[in-house]
């Protein structure tokens, strides 16, 4: 029997009224959200169910509210009886993953990326850096093009590697640009600025990096009671002390998302479960694997009762 793996959204996926249905419905979602309010101190619930966007997209803001939602549908799916094998997380979702693993708890996790966002937001000027999507161009192809920009224009890397033809540069505004430009020339279909508020998963991100470092090392991780494929890596951990460096690293390394799917496919993952809003990663892993595998994004009640029909 093939095996089944949590996959948690990261930032990108947020939207106005996300989580409110059940919070409304269902005791153990409206148990999970108030906590992470009491915990936060401030409405962060109001701010996903009522907005506005602008506020809630914010950084600081939009990541402790995607980990929140993540958190209160893995719980409805957990009074089900469903379990997962393994658990992954794209960028700010590798936070949800460690929670599912029980390597964090909720309380610790929500206030760590609160404060990851505030870092991540504040290590690079507004306007300095930006990243971009670049779509129908392999990945040894647009690295090279980066590390040639990088030589000459300034700092721009691959930063999430999502599926086959779908990559994301990060950088200077300049550098991106002008890798987007060559990207065309050697076959890119298209380039597309992201709307965001700095080069996340580059280099450019150091000083987020350390301080953050300080704030993971204060805590107290636990071994994962599921093993969690990590970002930077793309390989499977339980072991505390590994999670939290690899952990570390991840603010300014690349997140290999389609080698993360690969290696749960070599490790029998046929049944994968997008946790949390939106269907970003349903559709990343259908990019990886179309044939084979069952493929389902739960986010309220009506997704959950789809999934225990089949």
């Amino acid at each position: 029997m093939g095996k089944t793996a949590f996959l948690f959204p990261g930032q990108g996926s947020q939207y106005v009224g996300m989580g409110k249905e059940i919070y409304d419905q269902t005791i153990e979602a409206k148990e999970v959200i108030d906590q992470v309010d009491d915990t936060l101190d401030y409405g962060l619930s109001r701010l996903m169910f009522e907005g506005p966007l602008e506020e809630l997209t914010r950084t600081e803001h939009a990541q402790p509210a995607l980990l929140t939602v993540s958190v209160a549908v893995l719980q409805l799916l957990h009074k089900e009886g469903i379990r997962a094998d393994y658990a992954a997380g794209h960028s700010l979702g590798e936070y949800s993953a460690l929670v599912a693993a029980d390597v964090l708890s909720l309380k610790e996790a929500v206030k760590l990326v609160k404060k990851r966002g505030l870092l991540m937001e504040e290590a690079v000027p507004t306007g300095v850096g930006t990243m971009a999507a670049v779509m129908g161009l392999e990945r040894e192809k647009l690295s090279e093009v980066t590390e040639e920009v990088s030589d000459t224009t300034g700092t721009v890397e691959l930063a999430n590697i999502n599926a086959p033809g779908q990559i994301v540069i990060s950088g200077k505004k300049e550098a991106v640009e002008k890798v987007g430009e060559l990207a065309r020339e050697k076959g890119a279909k298209r380039v597309i600025p992201l709307s965001v508020s700095g080069p996340f998963h580059s280099s450019l991100m150091q000083p987020a990096q350390e301080q953050l470092q300080e704030e993971i090392n204060a805590l107290s991780f636990s071994d994962a009671t599921v093993p969690v494929i990590q970002n930077v890596n793309a390989t499977e951990a339980t072991d505390k002390d590994i999670i939290k460096k690899q952990l570390i690293k991840q603010v300014t390394a690349p997140v290999y998302w389609e080698d993360t799917i690969r290696r749960l496919l070599d490790l029998g993952v046929t049944r994968f479960i997008e946790v949390g809003p939106g269907k970003v990663l349903s559709g990343l892993v259908r990019r990886v694997q179309r044939r084979g595998v069952e493929v389902y994004a739960v986010e309220n009640i009506e997704s959950i009762q789809a999934l225990l029909k089949e």
